[in-house]
């Protein structure tokens, strides 16, 4: 049963061999070492066609999406969870119809729209492209509140420098405290979790679960 259960707890992607983790990589968090996996697999494509195009739909559509209802009386909120479930297929279907062929080969520019499966890592970026569009713009509250309450009309451009001035603020805030926020092993947060164990049982491999 136990040989079972640790079968089941595999890293998500994980090489034929086991690798020795460093114990900073190690999080003291029992959820943490049980959800996030703590190996990598570099042969695993990343930028790819179907990663750029699913991530750009995704974060526009779940902008637009929930900046429009925000207006609503009761406004309806689309999370980045959805399009984590959603962009499972459509990648599967692109990976099994988009053409496999090399453009440029043998050249520096040498690209294909289609370098294998859909895999987790692709699946990783498209959520947060999505993530990053599903919340409303908070500079968009302060453009609403002064054209509505005070009777002042700003231009397109100055309401877009607002929102664009907010919103690099906030992701150079995020990197500044990246090393302190986010890489330290002791460092987590639930609700992230939740993303984790679905990219698990999405795209972990049954094998082992499968032989039981």
């Amino acid at each position: 049963m136990e040989d079972d259960q640790i079968a089941v707890i595999a890293p998500l992607i994980s090489g034929e061999e086991d690798h020795e983790v460093p114990e900073s990589e190690n999080s003291p968090i029992r959820e943490v070492t049980l959800t996030v996996p703590t190996h990598d697999d570099p042969s695993l494509p990343v930028l790819t066609f179907r990663m750029w195009f699913l991530g750009t739909v995704s974060c526009v559509l779940f902008f637009f999406l929930n900046q429009f209802f925000w207006y609503r009386r009761e406004p309806l909120s689309i999370t980045a969870i959805s399009a984590q479930i959603a962009v499972v297929p459509i990648g599967q279907l692109m990976a099994a119809t988009i053409t496999d062929r090399i453009f440029y080969r043998g050249t520096r520019w040498e690209f294909t729209l289609n370098p294998g499966p859909f895999n987790v890592k692709e699946h990783v970026l498209i959520t947060i492209f999505a993530n990053s569009g599903a919340g409303t713009v908070y500079a968009i509250h302060v453009v609403t509140a002064v054209k509505v309450f005070y009777q002042k009309h700003f231009t397109f451009f100055i309401s877009l420098i607002v929102v664009i001035t907010t919103q690099v603020l906030g992701f150079g805030w995020a990197g500044i405290f990246r090393r302190y926020l986010v890489e330290p092993a002791a460092m987590w947060w639930p609700a992230n979790l939740v993303q984790v164990s679905l990219f698990r049982a999405l795209h972990e491999k049954t094998s082992a679960i499968a032989a039981v």
